[in-house]
């Protein structure tokens, strides 16, 4: 033990400042060649990407693959497991957006997915609905198959022209057996072609073509009774459906029981927070938190109509008459500092039915640049709608809170995903629609109000 600790005090003591050791300075014996010696300078340890997916919740997790699935990146089940298919959905995301492939998103690029996965969800109007004759649930591009017909054996989706069609059968069996029911299915139709099957003791799937269609299919049953959900669609349309195939079948829950993942329920009482822009009752809000109310109301002032709404961004206008008193945010001038406050008005039940204004800190990647960017962390509930300021007290933008829209497995719920709509878009919406917001104070506290959005 002495001799080691011997030789590693005389290493030690001849390795320069860089961590490399410096040659010998005793002269070396006649006819001795002088040995250098050198040490490699050790470095931490780089933790992988596998590692950072991790340490995030199963719920983060299962929004991350659903969002990559529907960016068509990510083919794989949408189980919330860490796996290497995931990772290389991630860096081929980054790539195609010309960053660094490094299977970690930063918060600008997890903005970014979720908010191209939402917009390819609203162009199919997907939507997690409950097929009335059998109970099951299932993810349906309703959109781009709107007719439904149905009876007491299941239901069928179709395109207008049969491009797209979506059967949910359902069936007695005796003694149902997941690889026997897999090899029926194989068989009928005539000229079914598969390429692709997984047989599990619950479940079994099978993919091919069937005639001038692809066809995906995915089985289980409980007890004698089987259920089957079964995707057709042209070749040519496989592109741009393949990833609502994989939507729906991880969104696809024959016999549900609980609660099952999908869209959150819309409250019928939902608060959030509204910035004062003018002196005349302008004030703009987030719009999913505002939408489809038979009553909006800004206490103490009353009754507020919405007037205008930005779908790309979530910003919505609404106008009080006759109020007095009003302190509009000035919201001119440019932001700098990427470090932000966010003022608001939490939900009553997260203060005690208190109504005050707070801030919270929170932290984009970038400013400006005419897009959404993503918040971190995001902010509780209420404060959609929010001011964010900077350190100098100037208007960076409104926070808004996305629920995530998750086609995965029941049990889970994903945190609301929150951006920062820039203070250039929200000017230009107010300009659009001749809001003069030339006036008020950097007292953000006293502009917010709340907004109480009262439902069916």
């Amino acid at each position: 033990m002495r001799s080691v600790l011997s030789a590693t005090l005389m290493v030690a003591a001849m390795a320069g400042p860089l961590g490399t050791a410096q040659a010998q300075t005793t002269p070396p014996a006649a006819g001795i060649k002088p040995k250098t010696v050198t040490t490699v300078p050790i470095r931490p340890a780089v933790q992988k990407p596998e590692d950072t997916a991790g340490g995030m919740t199963q719920a983060e997790r299962l929004a991350l693959q659903s969002d990559l699935a529907w960016v068509g990146e990510y083919n794989g089940a949408i189980t919330g497991d860490v796996s290497e298919r995931m990772v290389n959905a991630i860096k081929e995301f980054q790539k195609k957006r010309g960053g660094k492939p490094t299977g970690v998103l930063n918060p600008q690029e997890r903005g970014a997915l979720a908010d191209a996965a939402r917009k390819r969800q609203d162009n199919v109007g997907w939507k997690i609905v409950t097929e009335p004759a059998t109970g099951a649930r299932l993810g349906v591009p309703t959109k781009l198959v709107p007719q439904l017909t149905s009876d007491a054996s299941g239901a069928k989706w179709t395109s207008p022209t049969g491009t797209v069609q979506v059967l949910l059968t359902r069936r007695k069996e005796a003694g149902p057996v997941t690889a026997k029911l897999a090899e029926q299915e194989k068989k009928e139709p005539a000229g079914r072609t598969v390429d692709y099957t997984v047989v599990k003791p619950d479940f079994f799937v099978l993919s091919g073509t069937q005639g001038l269609k692809k066809f995906y299919l995915r089985g289980t049953f409980k007890g004698d009774e089987v259920r089957i959900l079964t995707i057709l669609y042209d070749q040519a349309m496989q592109t741009s459906v393949e990833p609502i195939v994989i939507a729906m079948s991880s969104a696809f829950n024959a016999f549900p029981s609980g609660v099952v993942a999908g869209p959150p329920p819309r409250k019928t009482v939902e608060y959030g927070t509204g910035v004062v822009v003018s002196d005349d009752g302008a004030i703009v809000t987030d719009r999913v938190a505002t939408a489809d109310c038979i009553a909006l109301t800004i206490p103490p002032y009353g009754n507020a109509d919405r007037i205008a709404e930005d779908k790309e961004h979530d910003l919505a206008l609404l106008r009080i008459y006759g109020a007095r008193g009003l302190k509009p945010l000035n919201i001119a001038g440019t932001a700098t500092q990427t470090a932000l406050d966010i003022t608001g008005i939490a939900d009553p039940q997260s203060q005690g039915g208190g109504a005050a204004a707070s801030s919270v800190k929170a932290a984009v990647a970038q400013l400006g640049g005419g897009g959404d960017s993503a918040l971190s962390p995001a902010p509780a509930v209420g404060f959609s709608g929010a001011a964010a300021l900077d350190g100098g007290g100037k208007f960076a933008g409104i926070a808004v809170l996305k629920p995530v829209l998750v086609a995965g497995p029941a049990g889970a719920t994903p945190p609301a995903q929150a951006a920062l709509v820039p203070a250039d878009t929200v000017r230009g919406f107010l300009k659009a629609h001749g809001v003069d917001a030339s006036g008020g104070s950097a007292d953000a506290k006293a502009a917010v109000v709340r907004v109480i959005c009262v439902r069916k």
